[in-house]
């Protein structure tokens, strides 16, 4: 029979004088699996802010991605650069993100997601600095295509990492406000780098982006612990007092055994997630993805241009686009806490098809600015639910030992088809296409994609 000492453990089949150190506060559950735990009890203060570390995240990746656009017309008056060169600065950054998830988010499977953030932060802030100093075109494209590295297996991470930290009640919460960030860091950074031009040249911009990756550094390492799913299934030395520091910090019982990994075959997690068993379900939720995001960033790419083909300023063009992404972050939030009362499914199988019906509806609307306006903000509201939603069924589908894989394959090929958008746009309108007939082609993929979802089952929460 164990026996306690203050706050230590005695266990009488160990050696004398052998301790276990459990926490003061609770006591020590042996045997329960503390994912359970974790999954039903309310979140803690600890597991809170980790989220909003995440958040954080998110919002350095969604300026680090837009920086080049704010700093193009300065390097562009610098360089004597044509359109066509400005799109090469403009697309490099995707180019990395896609090699980013493809196949630098993997390796967070096996070294770990805590490990994975620091390379991420790494990345980010070398590849930003390196393009402040940049001086020439195909020296900040390929500083682009690094940063962007970092940019695309950062979003994979930290992805699986806000599920894995909340409970069951509120993971698909935590998905929406990690979610949320990228367009926050988006709209704050352009912002700030408003500032930042009226006081200094284009390069102010990436010395922001660098300082910022760098000053995530402490807030990581206090806050982004290794989640308990993970030291589970990939156990090292350490895994208990690792898994035991958690509990604690979340006021739970400590457990004196960790459950043994779930059984597996040893072989690479991209592999794995076109196994037998999973293949028919990676396959269909990306295809799911990759036509989405096909229509999404066509509507994110286009809407001031949308706008202005009817007769509106470029300055009232730009209200319409920021009317849409207000109404995304607000919605996005109220609907991700709205999923666990209404179903995932329903959810996303909801905002996927109005997000291909609004943007029906916007390119047939006529020169009615409040029209507009409504139209863009109800379209904005689905594009963000769906992108949360999809992030959500994607950290349902995946098995922790290969989350990070899963959630970086299927958003490499989303950045893909995302880069292909813009450019598909700009070839129907070339062809003689008018704005009702681009629009509804473009609307198919989001419309398709809500077909597939009806068709996809969705994982109960903690069944992946």
């Amino acid at each position: 029979m164990p026996y306690t000492t203050g706050s230590k453990v005695i266990s009488g089949g160990e050696a004398p004088g052998h301790l276990t150190y459990h926490s003061p506060i609770s006591p020590s559950l042996p045997g329960g699996d503390p994912r359970d735990a974790l999954l039903k009890a309310p979140l803690s203060t600890y597991q809170r802010v980790a989220i909003a570390v995440t958040v954080m995240l998110c919002a350095l990746d969604g300026f680090d991605v837009l920086a080049v656009t704010y700093a193009a017309p300065g390097f562009l008056t610098e360089w004597g650069l044509n359109s066509g060169q400005l799109g090469i600065a403009l697309s490099m950054g995707l180019v990395g993100m896609a090699l980013g998830s493809f196949l630098l988010a993997p390796l967070a499977d096996r070294i770990g997601r805590r490990r994975m953030i620091f390379v991420c932060l790494a990345i980010m802030a070398g590849g930003m600095a390196a393009s402040a100093l940049a001086g020439s075109l195909g020296a900040l494209a390929f500083w682009r295509i690094i940063t962007g590295v970092g940019i695309g297996a950062m979003i994979c991470v930290i992805n699986p990492l806000a599920a894995e930290y909340a409970n069951e009640r509120r993971r698909d919460l935590a998905i929406a406000l990690m979610a949320v960030g990228y367009p926050i860091g988006g709209t704050v950074g352009g912002i700030l780098s408003a500032h930042l031009l009226e006081l200094y040249d284009w390069r102010a911009i990436f010395w922001l982006g660098a300082g910022l990756a760098l000053a995530m550094v402490p807030l990581v390492i206090r806050w982004i612990p290794e989640p308990v799913g993970y030291l589970i299934e990939n156990p090292g030395p350490d895994a208990l007092e690792k898994v035991n520091r958690f509990l604690r910090r979340c006021h739970l019982p400590e457990t004196d055994r960790l459950p043994a990994p779930s059984p597996r075959q040893r072989k690479a997690p991209l592999a794995e997630i076109f196994s037998p068993a999973m293949r028919r379900q990676t396959l269909h939720l990306t295809t799911i993805y990759a036509l989405y995001l096909m229509t999404v960033y066509f509507f994110l790419s286009w809407t001031p241009q949308l706008v202005a083909d009817l007769g509106f300023s470029a300055a009232v063009s730009a209200t319409v686009a920021v009317t849409r992404d207000t109404a995304g972050i607000v919605g996005g939030v109220a609907l991700g806490w709205a999923a666990h009362y209404l179903g995932l499914k329903r959810l996303a199988l909801a905002v996927l098809a109005g997000m291909g019906l609004t943007l029906i509806l916007f390119g047939r609307l006529p020169a009615d600015l409040d029209a507009l306006r409504i139209t863009a903000a109800l379209a904005g509201l689905c594009l963000y639910g769906g992108m949360i939603s999809l992030y959500a069924v994607i950290a349902r589908t995946f098995p922790t030992h290969v989350r990070a894989s899963g959630t970086g394959f299927v958003i490499g090929v989303g950045r893909v088809t995302s880069a292909m958008a813009p450019l598909l746009g700009g070839f129907l309108f070339d062809i003689g296409l008018d704005r009702g007939g681009v629009t509804t082609l473009l609307a198919c993929g989001a419309l398709v994609a809500a077909g597939l979802m009806l068709a996809y089952r969705v994982r109960p929460i903690g069944a992946e």
